[in-house]
Order: structure tokens, then C-alpha cells, then sequence
């Protein structure tokens, strides 16, 4: 294998409410194991998770998946919105993570795409008028998003069809695909399993997006590739 530091790469961002296992889901992601002990995420985390594009194909190339694990909640201060901009610059792929016990952390997915998605728009007209989002919003999103639901062992058998039908919904609303499953096992994620198929689609949809989509150059902000690098955090290199 050549290089690593010859490996393209695409930037991923995981946002949701604080609590739900964000950093937890991106260690899983990109060590396949368990966080022994996680903590808050301040400010944001940066993890690399290597993807097989294409894999098994001709066409299989290796790629780096940064996933930005975003700290804070989604309610703050206009001040904070504006700090945490800037981790948004740049982006390939949103991961929406909610916690499927808690009813609010999905419903604030909406709001946390809409500030990555809309970054520069006043929160004017989020919501219409009888308190759903607007699908519009996301008929012309360019970035792949994928929704993951978290602690789904601790939902009661007898809830669980309630829980994953209303789910499914918000995926449907993001128009992306979703996977549920408890951070806490890796065998929600085993290879070849549907989980992990639709994990692995989403990243090729991401860098399928960037590098190889005819029109990945119109999409505003976004660096040609020679400047890929400088959306890094300047702390933040590979070995």
C-alpha cells in the first residue's frame, strides 16, 4: 500500500445532542471496539476511519473518512453557533446521531443539519406552520447524510416497533438511510452485516460525491483539491 499520507480523504461531520453517543459511535467506527470510558467531547474531536471504496471491485481505492465528532448542544448562544461554524466548512457527509430513548435528541436532528446545511442563514423560517420541518429544506441538499440511533438495547422489546417506525420517518425527512444499534457491541456493525453494508454505501456515496461526481466542483465552498488540507485543525496531522 502506498504512502498513507498519499490517501485522499473526505470530511464527515457527527453532530447530535451531547449524551447520545457520538464519540462512543465514532470509536466504534473507526477502531471497531468499545470506548471503555468516554467523556464529553469539548469543542470538536477528530477520528480517521480507513474506507475501502468500491471494495471488491476493479475500481476499490483507499480513502481516509475523517469524522468530526462535534460537541455542544444544538440550543446555544448565537456566540457558540458561530465558533462551531467553522468546523462546518468544507464538509463531505453529515452522520446524524440521536439516542433512540429519548424523543428530543431526534426531533433536535432537525435544527443540528439545518445550522451544518445552512450555515450562513439567520434561523428564519426553520418551521412551518404546524411544527414539522419542511421537507423542501432537504429536497436539494448535495451532502450525503446517513441517521444512526443509538441505544437501541435499551429500548423495551414491546416499544421497539413504535420507536424504529418513528425512525424511520426521519430518516425518510433527511432522505437518507439509517441504521439503529448500541454502541456498546461491536456485532451491530460485523462485516457483511446490513448495518455495515449500508455504512459502507454511505461512505462511497460521500467520496463518490467528491471526487468523482460531475458536478462536485459547483458545490459553493468547497476547496478544489490541492487546498483539501486546509480545513485541518492545525493540531491535527497524520503519522
Amino acid at each position: 500500500m502506498h504512502g498513507m499520507s498519499s490517501l485522499d480523504r473526505v470530511k464527515v461531520l457527527v453532530l447530535g445532542d451531547s449524551g447520545v453517543g457520538k464519540s462512543s459511535l465514532v470509536h466504534l467506527l473507526c477502531q471497531n471496539q468499545v470506548l471503555g470510558n468516554p467523556s464529553w467531547t469539548v469543542g470538536c474531536s477528530v477520528d480517521v476511519r480507513i474506507h475501502e471504496y468500491k471494495e471488491g471491485t476493479p475500481a476499490e481505492k483507499t480513502y481516509y473518512t475523517e469524522l468530526w465528532d462535534i460537541g455542544g448542544s444544538v440550543g446555544s448562544a448565537s456566540s457558540v453557533k458561530s465558533t462551531r461554524a467553522v468546523f462546518y466548512n468544507y464538509v463531505n457527509g453529515i452522520i446524524l446521531v440521536h439516542d433512540l430513548t429519548n424523543k428530543k435528541s431526534s426531533q433536535n436532528l432537525y435544527r443540528w443539519s439545518l445550522e451544518a446545511l445552512n450555515r450562513d442563514l439567520p434561523p428564519t423560517g426553520v418551521l412551518v406552520t404546524n411544527g414539522d420541518y419542511d421537507r423542501e429544506q432537504f429536497a436539494d441538499n448535495q451532502i450525503p447524510l446517513l441517521v444512526i440511533g443509538t441505544k437501541l438495547d435499551q429500548i423495551p422489546e414491546q416499544k421497539r416497533n413504535d420507536v424504529l417506525s418513528r425512525t424511520a420517518f426521519l430518516a425518510e425527512d433527511f432522505n437518507a438511510e439509517e441504521i439503529n444499534l448500541d454502541c456498546t457491541n461491536t456485532r451491530y456493525l460485523a462485516a457483511g452485516s446490513s448495518n455495515a453494508v449500508k455504512l459502507s454505501r454511505f461512505f462511497d456515496k460521500v467520496i463518490e460525491k467528491r471526487y468523482f461526481s460531475r458536478d462536485s466542483t459547483q458545490i459553493p465552498g468547497f476547496p478544489d483539491r490541492k487546498r483539501l488540507g486546509s480545513g485541518m485543525p492545525k493540531s491535527f496531522h497524520y503519522d
